[in-house]
C-alpha cells in the first residue's frame, strides 16, 4: 500500500470547504418561482443542488476505481488505491459540510435521519481515511451514489411540484432501477463481506454494525419511495410535510 503523501485532516478541510463554496456558487443561480416564494424550500434546493453535485461526481468515480482496482469488489479491508482513498475523503468532506449546513441552517429536527445517517457514514470513512483500512469498503458503499443522482432529480422536482410533468413519471421508473442495481444489491453485497467479522472484536465488527442500522434506514427509505410514487393514495397529504426526506 503506497503511503499518502498528503495527510489526512488537511484533505478533509479541503474537501469541506470546496463543498461550501460550490453551495455559494450554485446559490447564485436562478430558483423556480415556486421555490423561490418559499425559504424552506430555497434551503432545500439548494442543499439538493449540493448534494446532486456530489453524487454525480462520486458515483462516477466510485465506478472509475472499481474499474482500476478490481480487487476492491472482494477484498474490502486491505484493497486499496490513492484514487479511492481520495474519493473517500472527499465524500467525507461533503458529509461534514452537509452536516454543518443543516445544523447552522436550523434543520436538524425536521433532517435528523440525514444527520444520523452522516455521522455512521462518517465513523465508517473515518476507518479508511485514519487508518487507511477498508478502503475497498467506502468506495463499494459509494455506488450508491449513482442512485442518488436519480433520487435527488426526484425530490427537487417534488419541491418544486413537478410531479405533473413527463419527465418526472420518466425518472420515477429509472429511478426504482437505479435503486435495486446501486443502492439495494451493493449494500446487500457488503452485508454478506462483512457478516464474516461477526462474532470478533475489530474494526469490522464496528463497521458491520454500522452497515447493518444503514441496512435498515435503506428499506425504510425504499418503502417510502414505493409508497409516494407507486401507491400515493396511501400516503396522508399531510404526513411528513415538513421533512427534508421528503416522500
Amino acid at each position: 500500500m503506497p503511503p499518502v503523501l498528503v495527510p489526512a485532516l488537511p484533505l478533509l478541510l479541503g474537501a469541506t470547504l470546496t463543498f461550501r463554496a460550490v453551495r455559494h456558487a450554485l446559490c447564485r443561480l436562478p430558483l423556480p418561482a415556486h421555490v423561490r416564494a418559499d425559504p424552506l424550500r430555497t434551503w432545500r434546493w439548494h442543499n439538493l443542488l449540493v448534494s446532486f453535485a456530489h453524487s454525480i461526481v462520486s458515483g462516477i468515480w466510485a465506478l472509475l476505481c472499481i474499474w482500476q482496482t478490481p480487487e476492491m469488489l472482494v477484498e474490502i479491508e486491505k484493497a486499496w488505491s490513492l484514487s479511492g482513498y481520495l474519493l473517500v475523503c472527499f465524500s467525507a468532506g461533503y458529509f461534514i459540510h452537509d452536516t454543518v449546513d443543516i445544523v447552522i441552517s436550523h434543520q436538524s429536527r425536521a433532517s435528523w435521519e440525514y444527520l444520523v445517517h452522516h455521522v455512521m457514514a462518517m465513523g465508517a470513512f473515518f476507518s479508511g481515511i485514519f487508518w487507511s483500512r477498508f478502503v475497498g469498503g467506502g468506495v463499494l458503499t459509494l455506488l450508491v451514489e449513482v442512485s442518488n443522482i436519480f433520487l435527488t432529480i426526484r425530490m427537487m422536482m417534488k419541491i418544486n411540484n413537478a410531479q405533473h410533468l413527463f419527465l418526472y413519471r420518466v425518472n420515477k421508473y429509472i429511478n426504482l432501477v437505479m435503486y435495486f442495481l446501486f443502492r439495494l444489491a451493493p449494500q446487500a453485497y457488503l452485508t454478506h463481506l462483512f457478516l464474516g467479522y461477526a462474532g470478533q472484536r475489530t474494526l469490522g465488527t464496528f463497521l458491520l454494525a454500522i452497515l447493518l442500522m444503514l441496512d435498515v434506514m435503506i428499506l425504510v427509505y425504499f418503502s417510502r419511495l414505493l409508497r409516494s410514487d407507486f401507491c400515493p393514495q396511501r400516503v396522508p397529504s399531510h404526513q411528513h410535510k415538513d421533512k427534508f426526506l421528503t416522500e
